[in-house]
């Protein structure tokens, strides 16, 4: 470890090569402080058989954080007209857990993961822990730039698809504008009903495609009764 960690001109080894091509090649990044991207692919049962080596546990919550404040800017550029509700949403679902995984997957991290093969491990949860870890790893070897760039140009680009993420979470009524603008045909959200009953509102709302009544919805708030009359109209055209 003293090599890796204090010594460039050190003479690499082949496993040395092997981490760096990898690293350039999946990442972006060529690493200059091998310790840290060593570190980041060991998983604790792998350290723990050995008082020489870190676990990847702290570098995984650092990462985590680099991670969550790159992808929070990405979406504050991208989404200029989105409030935080929207923007929180975004973000949650592409740093979640099952997100992480795919990617860690994706990038085929279990190829270089040092852990105990002789026990029963989730591997797809130790590459999602180990690509946040890989994230605090190029943070203190290059800064945030070299992450931003890497998420940004590599991993949004190659290992995660940003726009089918953005698609799931889109709600009913822009769905439902959006497949009529395909169509070139014309929406309308005409409301039905608005009353208040001892303080509590109801609306009820109807969905016209070409002037023709569609979907129905009724919610405390017109947003609730638009959603549900979008989410009724397009069961009704077989969209979802």
């Amino acid at each position: 470890m003293f090599n890796r960690l204090f010594s460039k001109s050190a003479h690499r080894t082949n496993e040395d090569l092997t981490l760096i091509r990898f690293v350039l090649k999946r990442f972006g990044y060529k690493p200059k402080n091998l310790s840290y991207f060593y570190e980041a692919i060991t998983h604790k049962s792998y350290s723990n058989l050995t008082e020489s080596e870190v676990s990847n546990e702290r570098l995984e919550y650092l990462g985590d954080a680099i991670l969550d404040a790159v992808v929070a800017e990405l979406l504050f550029l991208r989404f200029p007209e989105e409030d935080e509700g929207y923007l929180t949403k975004i973000k949650s679902k592409v740093v979640s857990r099952k997100t992480l995984s795919e990617i860690g997957e994706a990038l085929e991290l279990r190829d270089i993961l040092r852990y105990h093969k002789g026990r029963a491990i989730n591997l797809s949860s130790l590459e999602g822990n180990a690509f946040e870890a890989l994230m605090g790893a190029i943070y203190l070897d290059g800064g945030y730039e070299a992450v931003k760039k890497c998420v940004n140009h590599h991993i949004l680009r190659n290992y995660a698809d940003l726009n089918k993420i953005l698609e799931e979470e889109i709600d009913f009524k822009s769905k439902l504008f959006i497949w009529s603008q395909k169509k070139h045909l014309k929406l309308e959200f005409i409301v039905l009903q608005e009353v208040t009953t001892n303080g509590n509102w109801s609306y009820e709302i109807m969905v016209h495609v070409n002037n023709t009544p569609y979907g129905k919805g009724i919610g405390n708030s017109k947003k609730q009764a638009e959603q549900a009359a979008a989410k009724e109209t397009l069961t009704l055209m077989g969209e979802i």
